[in-house]
């Protein structure tokens, strides 16, 4: 019903997953997380509520964005590492190309990470997100130290380095005309005074 009413209006349905989730966010920021429906977005977008599903599995997920595949391409990258990498040089240059951003989507991820960072409703779904993250760095870690990824070593190196890249985003969202990747490099690297025994 919603598509044919979209045709009615003239309105060009949306085509691709990073569209539908440009304007979801968009709507999220004006409306509110909780109080915009997929409903809601469905009809904006044009579509029905079933085409929504072929895009994203929930609400929730829409706001991570392709968070799955670049899951994906930060294990090859870490396992791509040549083994005369320090074990924390070869976390940040992994943080900083998980982060890249180009320009034209830089406010869009603002968008983004606001709403994970401070929205009451995503946190019990970023809990899942942030360990299958961590997940990744403490297998890196694990495999350098040579020890079960759920060792401790490997599960503090990946839990602190999960939180000094949240500093980093928190730095980022407060000042508007800042640089991500530095202020996550000076945020890791701050950490990393601290790691400096990994390798050992």
């Amino acid at each position: 019903m919603v598509d044919d009413l979209a045709v009615r209006a003239g309105r060009r349905p949306v085509t691709t997953r990073s569209h539908l989730a440009e304007l979801a966010l968009a709507m999220f920021v004006d409306r509110g997380f909780e109080s915009t429906t997929v409903d809601d977005i469905a009809a904006v977008a044009g579509i029905g509520r079933r085409t929504f599903f072929r895009y994203f599995a929930s609400k929730n997920d829409l706001v991570w964005g392709e968070f799955d595949s670049g899951l994906v391409a930060l294990r090859d990258g870490l396992a791509a590492t040549p083994p005369d990498v320090a074990t924390f040089d070869a976390l940040v240059a992994a943080v900083l190309r998980f982060n890249r951003l180009d320009a034209e989507v830089e406010t869009v991820h603002r968008r983004r990470m606001d709403l994970i960072l401070h929205v009451p409703a995503l946190q019990a779904h970023s809990t899942l997100r942030y360990a299958a993250w961590r997940a990744v760095i403490a297998e890196f870690a694990a495999g350098r130290r040579r020890e079960p990824a759920t060792a401790a070593v490997p599960q503090l190196v990946a839990h602190t380095v999960l939180a000094a890249t949240v500093a980093g985003y928190e730095q980022w969202l407060a000042t508007p005309a800042s640089d991500l990747p530095a202020l996550l490099e000076r945020s890791l690297r701050r950490l990393g005074a601290g790691l400096d025994s990994l390798d050992a």
